[in-house]
């Protein structure tokens, strides 16, 4: 039976062993950690400063973060999205507000129409190519309608929010596990020490926001809870 990559096998000589051991280690390296759920100084609710997350992002154990507003882009006005000079990759979304629930939206999406309802706006971005991901699915406020994940509108869910209580993160990973979805985690931060809380750790190099949609639609990733330093997969 083939051994999987980085398992010690005491029948395995030690220099094959040191090999897989290696090949591990070099999958993680090629791998990125990104909380996409992040909230500035631009959205009313929020109090974290972009210069605060630009430079302690690197020091909570993150590769990556998506700046994702409610209902707006404008930190295109005052930021350069993709690589920053540290190596941090700095990706645009949206958090879009609809009565039938919050949704991440990426894409093309700098001056979508406001308030549509969620069948038109998640049909929206598959038309045009973008992805959009049910934040926070099994909140009391505004949980995410059922029906549009089984009509196949929205096939990623955050089930990993570190703003949610466990047993909400629970129900929404049972959603996923159900329904086949794509998982992903965000940290929903409003403030600094919240900030990587949550993350999605993808298995592919992610600098644009293209690589980002490409790698979710692929499943290519899954949440992790970092400890600024130490991330546990769930």
């Amino acid at each position: 039976m083939q051994q999987a990559i980085g398992v010690f096998n005491p029948r395995r000589p030690c220099h094959e062993n040191k090999i897989f051991a290696l090949g591990a280690e070099i999958l993680k390296m090629a791998s990125m950690l990104i909380d996409m759920h992040i909230h500035t100084r631009l959205s009313p609710c929020s109090r974290l400063q972009i210069g605060e997350i630009l430079a302690h992002a690197r020091t909570r154990g993150l590769d990556g973060i998506c700046i994702t507003d409610h209902n707006l882009m404008d930190i295109r006005h005052v930021l350069a999205e993709g690589v920053q000079p540290d190596g941090l990759c700095v990706i645009f979304g949206m958090e879009y507000s609809t009565p039938q629930g919050d949704f991440l939206i990426f894409g093309p999406f700098e001056k979508i129409t406001p308030e549509l309802p969620a069948d038109q706006l998640l049909r929206h971005v598959q038309e045009c190519g973008g992805l959009a991901v049910a934040a926070h699915p099994f909140r009391k406020a505004r949980p995410v309608d059922e029906r549009l994940i089984r009509q196949g509108l929205c096939g990623a869910i955050e089930s990993c929010n570190g703003r949610n209580t466990p047993l909400e993160n629970a129900a929404a990973d049972q959603w996923r596990q159900r329904c086949g979805l794509t998982a992903c985690g965000g940290s929903d931060a409003h403030t600094l020490p919240e900030l990587g809380a949550c993350a999605t750790r993808f298995c592919v190099p992610i600098q644009t926001r293209a690589d980002l949609i490409q790698a979710l639609k692929q499943g290519r990733c899954r949440p992790e809870i970092p400890s600024f330093g130490k991330a546990a997969a769930i």
